[in-house]
């Protein structure tokens, strides 16, 4: 297994090297890959720059309505920090948009992490930073640079618990130990597990069926569920009612919408 930020091969070198990050647009997805395999998706100093302005790219892409972030290659979605680069990662450490690109902003629009393989130290903490969490079978995620001293600086601290509850966040942060797929998703951490190499699929059909939402409303409730999770519920219930009008008006002709037939059944985006 993997070390985090251990690519577990050497670097080939830097002029052989591709793009460490893709952005393309999958119709209504906005698809980001890290494209390091040859590190396991570890992320150095220029991918996480380049992780940030492919997310300045998605928050100024209208027609993207939901963000997909994989790894290249199937079998990392992104092993963290890579330790073997950390000369080019120190300007980062507090950096306002996080170290590993965009992990201390907060996305206006759904998110969705496709995870294949190892989701480790910073790995994780961009997959706890996806609203939903998509893995197959063989995935394994955990925080094992607890052996080394190494902080959590991406979120790691304070999504967790939000996610899967204190008790098991303190497991995974204060042992390090590293979990499987099944446990993941029994402990609330994964949305999903999809067949071996149908977590890429799976995350863009999910974000097709977000995209089909009316989207004013949807984007309201996303955002008092995230914005409400600290306040009391006075404060809490009070941001949810201040949607506004425009929502409001929204929901009437969604009702109407369902009074006359439509969207029976129970059908939703994850269906």
């Amino acid at each position: 297994m993997p070390e985090p930020g251990d690519g577990g091969q050497p670097a080939t070198p830097a002029e052989e090297l591709p793009p460490a990050v893709s952005y393309e647009r999958r119709g209504a997805a906005a698809l980001i890959t890290i494209d390091r395999p040859h590190r396991r998706n570890a992320v150095d100093g220029p991918t996480a720059a380049a992780l940030h302005e492919a997310y300045l790219r998605f928050e100024d892409d209208e027609e993207a309505r939901v963000l997909v972030l994989t790894g290249a290659g199937g079998v990392s979605f992104c092993a963290g920090a890579d330790l073997k680069a950390t000369e080019t990662f120190l300007g980062r450490l507090m950096d306002p948009a996080g170290p590993m690109g965009f992990t201390r902003l907060t996305p206006s629009k759904p998110t969705i992490a496709a995870i294949s393989g190892f989701a480790l130290a910073g790995g994780l903490e961009l997959a706890l930073w996806c609203d939903l969490r998509i893995a197959t079978p063989s995935s394994k995620l955990g925080y094992p640079e607890r052996r080394w001293g190494v902080p959590l600086i991406d979120g790691g601290t304070q999504r967790l618990p939000r996610i899967v509850g204190l008790g098991r966040a303190l497991d995974l942060i204060l042992t390090g130990r590293i979990i499987d797929a099944e446990e993941a998703l029994g402990m609330g951490l994964l949305t999903e597990i999809v067949p071996e190499g149908m977590h890429l699929e799976r995350a863009l059909a999910l974000a097709e069926g977000l995209a089909r939402f009316p989207q004013r409303t949807m984007l309201a409730d996303r955002r008092a569920a995230i914005e409400g999770l600290g306040m009391g519920l006075e404060e809490g219930l009070a941001l949810e009612a201040a949607a506004g009008p425009e929502v409001f008006s929204d929901g009437a002709r969604g009702a109407a919408r369902f009074a006359a037939g439509e969207g029976r059944g129970g059908a939703g985006a994850g269906a």
